[in-house]
């Protein structure tokens, strides 16, 4: 069944987040043969359009007003649900992201739709659409199919690959005037508190630091090897607790959820809670002086020793490699 499917793309600082490219290889899926159409939203977002259609739309929609420089849930949700009701889709996808899971549940509301979110993979049996989603902290998957109505879900950034970017695609791109009124947020600064660098939700390396670290300056030689890996530094909630790093690093139930294709935890003690947010990462390295720590539960390859000996030796060997190759 040939379906219209319209993918929310998400944009930071002027640019398309990866999760975006791959909610547009998800939709491709749930479209079955049908169109999937990007929608931006913003103040000045016409120049992303091209790059979304590269990466898999057929064209995009872009609705734009000084209104939606900054995000708001009632001011994109305006917007989106205007664009819903000009197009008339069969689906919508959304990153499962601070945005996606803020914005998609609002819209579901007022669509009176159901919704699937935190969805990890996609496919086709028997003629339906399988949407499959971790529940139970990751302990367990469940597949989903969509009954009735509109298929909207959630993707969860890192596990749906994105298709190849094509610069000789091209498609329509459409420019829609939305009204936005009797906003209820005002943005009027945004103070960010997350590190510069690659994002810790998108990231494919994730160097993260437990209690194991024993303070802020602990946090240094993570950095380092996060950096030679081209990774992101990440957290445990006691890091954060113990005030050694800012809130925004933390992973876990009640921390940020991350798949990378490679989670090195060091000090970290592999607490049901942590484990919730990193343990369907594709390798997981752990480096902890307690052989009896949780964390070498899950993990693929565990290095029992003190992490401030550990980290900058493989830090250094990495540098070696990278200066051989």
């Amino acid at each position: 069944m040939a379906r219209k499917i319209l993918v929310l793309g998400e944009v930071r600082d002027n640019a398309l987040r990866n999760v975006s490219f791959e909610a547009v290889a998800a939709a491709k899926v749930a479209s079955e043969g049908g169109e999937v159409v990007g929608v931006l939203i913003g103040d000045a977002v016409q120049s992303l359009a091209n790059e979304f259609i590269q990466y898999g739309a057929d064209r995009v929609v872009t609705a734009e007003n000084a209104s939606l420089a900054q995000y708001t849930s009632d001011g994109f949700a305006q917007a989106l649900l205007q664009v819903v009701d000009a197009e008339s889709p069969e689906g919508i996808v959304i990153g499962h992201t601070a945005l996606g899971k803020d914005l998609a549940p609002r819209i579901a509301g007022k669509l009176n739709s159901g919704l699937i979110s935190d969805v990890t993979a996609l496919e086709v049996e028997g003629g339906n659409l399988v949407f499959v989603r971790p529940i139970y902290s990751g302990k367990a998957f469940e597949k989903k199919i969509v009954t009735d109505g509109l298929v909207f879900a959630t993707i969860r950034p890192n596990n749906i690959a994105p298709l190849q970017k094509d610069e000789s695609r091209s498609g329509d791109v459409t420019s829609v005037s939305v009204e936005i009124k009797d906003l209820r947020t005002i943005i009027k600064d945004v103070v960010r508190k997350a590190t510069e660098g690659v994002d810790l939700s998108e990231a494919k390396v994730v160097v993260a630091g437990g209690r194991g670290v024993k303070s802020e300056d602990g946090f240094a030689p993570l950095k380092e090897l996060a950096n030679v890996l081209g990774g992101a530094v990440g957290a445990s909630r006691g890091a954060c607790d113990a005030e050694y790093c800012d809130y925004s690093l933390q992973i876990g139930q009640t921390g940020k959820v991350v798949t990378p294709d490679l989670y090195i935890a060091c000090g970290i003690s592999g607490a049901i809670q942590h484990l919730a947010g990193m343990s369907n990462s594709k390798v997981i390295v752990a480096i902890n002086k307690d052989p009896e720590a949780n964390i070498f539960k899950v993990a693929d390859y565990g290095i029992v020793g003190d992490l401030f000996e550990v980290v900058p030796m493989l830090t250094e060997e990495l540098k070696k490699l990278k200066v051989n190759a």
